[in-house]
């Protein structure tokens, strides 16, 4: 009985410790953000708060897809969703709101070591 009440606790806190590195691991592909914040910063207008929350909701599931990635795989994913998204946002964006949108991203995956 000893034994097997040590197996159990041994398999408890081994599933424990890997759900916590998973989560850690996910956090960091986390990209939502506080669109309302987000559109003080950049001054949007309406039409542009629309498109910009659209295509950062996009943006951030991807992101999350990404998590489960290694190695090359992910950090070439990584790029392509950077990409697209700035293009995305280049239409949307004029050029002052653009640099700004750039600089809060780029710091940000800077953070989260991405």
């Amino acid at each position: 009985m000893n034994m097997k009440k040590m197996i159990l606790t041994l398999v408890a806190m081994m599933a424990v410790t890997f759900g916590f590195a998973k989560n850690s691991a996910d956090k960091r592909f986390d990209m939502s953000c506080d669109i309302y914040r987000l559109s003080v910063t950049l001054d949007l207008d309406e039409q542009q708060m629309d498109a910009v929350e659209e295509i950062q909701d996009n943006f951030s599931n991807e992101m999350q897809s990404l998590a489960s990635l290694k190695g090359f795989q992910q950090r070439f994913g990584i790029r392509q969703a950077v990409r697209k998204d700035a293009e995305q946002m280049r239409q949307v964006l004029n050029d002052k709101q653009f640099h700004t949108y750039m600089r809060i991203l780029l710091t940000t995956l800077r953070n989260r070591q991405l």
